[in-house]
């Protein structure tokens, strides 16, 4: 690569401060934003969005809390003209909201931009020039002092609109800021703040943007602070940021300049903009949030927000955009998975232990920042099974979607198969399809037509007679719950079935309720492990039972009649008795 031909930014501008304060403040409170989507956005994108397009951005910026929104263009685009004036004419900007117009340091398009908001009441003109050396020698062919002049002049030809439209307020730009001798901005900064006569009740905005970002954070915010300690009437001006996104730390500038002194910054929704895009106004508001400090704009429905955004743009949000991705709140990975089911279940705990609702009590769960839910996401897709993913992901999918709780052994067990099957497929599994794996891999597929089990000889013998397809099975058994009968009585002398735990929970599936059974038998020596699907509670343990038996080909139930005395495992009788037909 042959990086010798660029320059450190230290060798391209000059940064004059050495001892700086903004690395030990922290972010309080959110600063002005400034949705520059309609403008900066827009003027970045291969088909410029339509009128009806650029009012439906509008009002959704509106509609989530923006007070202050750029609307385009107006000089030097008809659309944009044509946007504004719809704006004024059709009363559609709320009380509460000041639009901001961009011109070019040129007479003719200050009128312009002026004629464009003729009726609206709270408007910012943000005129903008070029400063940096480059930009002056290449593209303007001014030195300083003419470049200085020519904005001078232009910001005259801003106050003397501004005298024709109260309730207007004035915004200033050197663009290419970053790139630009701080004296020589701050020169031109001072200046317009004079000209326009700035004080606190009708403050100068002087927006300082990284036009191409060339240096590391740190570095804009050190211009930053610089900035904010030497600007004159410093309580009289608003200052502003607008970092774009080429070295990809877009979002950490805007944060630091944000603590070296800036009160406003200016960016688009899921960062769109030109080259690799504006500062991501989405990013930075989630940023605050997960900080625990409202960041003043409702993000509540963020795929409702996304989706109005796609469409405007006609560009797809990446699956991995933060907080706004599909793919966001999704874990494949095993370990990840099981941290998640974990924290969860202790967010659910201690939200009960409180009294409170678990949308609101505090959120510490492990791999999600903030919960799915404050932006209007539901846990469905916070895990996702594929063949990376282990037991706590596929125990999570089954608990959420069906209400029931794998036992630990039967979700390692369980784990297994599924990355089997995965591995075999390349594709992740769902819900649906895991409830269906565990019940081909776990159920007893025969039929349990006839079956009933009796009190005989002062109840604490058990009756067990069953038709196991057209096989006949009748016996009595020492046992405190019929599958623990059943189990006695389908025992041999060469294959004994030992039921080594037995945990039953209501399912849901569809819109019926049933009891599941989870078994864990040792078989001849082999421990297996069965499950068991019934409205009734006592089928769904003897089906679980025959599952494992099923498992063990040796131990395939035939037709016999038992009595069977001996004692059965250390469980706890529940007093079923039941007699039914399945």
């Amino acid at each position: 690569m042959p990086s010798y031909r660029y320059r450190s930014h230290t060798d391209r501008v000059e940064i004059p401060i050495s001892e700086r304060s903004w690395p030990t403040r922290q972010l309080t409170e959110a600063p002005l934003w400034v949705p520059v989507d309609l403008r900066d956005g827009n003027q970045a994108l291969a088909e410029p969005m339509d009128p009806g397009r650029k009012r439906r951005f509008f009002e959704l910026l509106a509609a989530m809390g923006y007070k202050e929104i750029e609307v385009g263009y107006p000089s030097a685009s008809q659309t944009d003209f044509d946007f504004v004036r719809d704006l004024a004419e059709q009363d559609l900007v709320p009380d509460d909201v000041t639009i901001v117009v961009f011109t070019a340091a040129r007479t003719d398009l200050i009128e312009r931009t002026y004629e464009s908001v003729r009726g609206l009441s709270n408007v910012v003109v943000h005129m903008y020039t070029a400063t940096a050396p480059t930009w002056r020698d290449v593209v303007l062919g001014h030195d300083r002092e003419s470049l200085h002049r020519l904005i001078f002049d232009a910001a005259q030809d801003v106050a003397r609109g501004g005298d024709r439209h109260p309730g207007s307020r004035f915004e200033f730009s050197p663009e290419v800021f970053n790139l630009t001798e701080p004296d020589f901005v701050l020169q031109v900064c001072d200046s317009l703040t004079a000209l326009w006569d700035a004080s606190p009740d009708r403050p100068v905005i002087h927006n300082l943007p990284a036009t191409v970002e060339i240096s590391t954070p740190n570095a804009y915010a050190d211009q930053i602070e610089y900035m904010h300690r030497n600007l004159s009437r410093r309580e009289s001006v608003i200052l502003s940021v607008h970092p774009h996104n080429d070295r990809g730390t877009g979002v950490a500038c805007a944060e630091l300049a944000v603590l070296a002194g800036a009160q406003r910054v200016e960016g688009c929704l899921f960062g769109n903009g030109e080259r690799t895009g504006n500062v991501d106004l989405v990013t930075l508001a989630l940023n605050l949030h997960a900080q625990g400090v409202d960041p003043m704009i409702d993000f509540s429905d963020i795929d409702a927000v996304r989706r109005t955004v796609e469409h405007c743009n006609r560009i797809e949000v990446h699956p991995r955009h933060p907080y706004g991705g599909d793919l966001v709140y999704t874990a494949f990975s095993g370990t990840h998975q099981d941290a998640i089911k974990k924290g969860f279940a202790r967010h659910r705990a201690a939200a009960a232990a409180s009294h409170l609702d678990p949308d609101r009590a505090p959120w510490e769960v492990p791999y999600l920042p903030i919960d799915p839910r404050d932006v209007g996401r539901d846990y469905e897709a916070v895990i996702r099974v594929n063949s990376q993913s282990g037991k706590g992901g596929v125990a999570y999918l089954l608990q959420e979607e069906y209400g029931v709780d794998l036992p630990r052994g039967l979700q390692i067990d369980f784990a297994r198969r599924v990355q089997h099957a995965t591995d075999g497929s390349g594709t992740e599994m769902t819900a649906p399809q895991l409830w269906a794996l565990l019940q081909d891999g776990y159920s007893h597929h025969g039929s349990l037509d006839r079956w009933a089990v009796d009190h005989v000889e002062g109840g604490d013998r058990l009756r067990v007679a069953a038709t196991i397809g057209d096989i006949p099975i009748e016996g009595d058994a020492i046992a405190s719950e019929p599958a623990h009968a059943l189990a006695r009585v389908l025992s041999t002398p060469d294959t004994e079935v030992e039921i080594l735990s037995l945990t039953q929970q209501p399912a849901h599936v569809g819109r019926d309720t049933a009891t599941a059974t989870f078994a864990h038998c040792r078989v001849g020596g082999r421990t297996q492990w069965g499950v068991g699907l019934d409205r009734s509670a006592t089928a769904s343990s003897l089906h679980a039972v025959l599952a494992c038996v099923s498992r063990v080909p040796s131990a395939a139930p035939t037709a016999r009649v038992t009595d069977v005395t001996h004692g059965c495992g250390k469980h706890s009788p529940d007093g079923t008795v039941e007699t039914d037909r399945a």
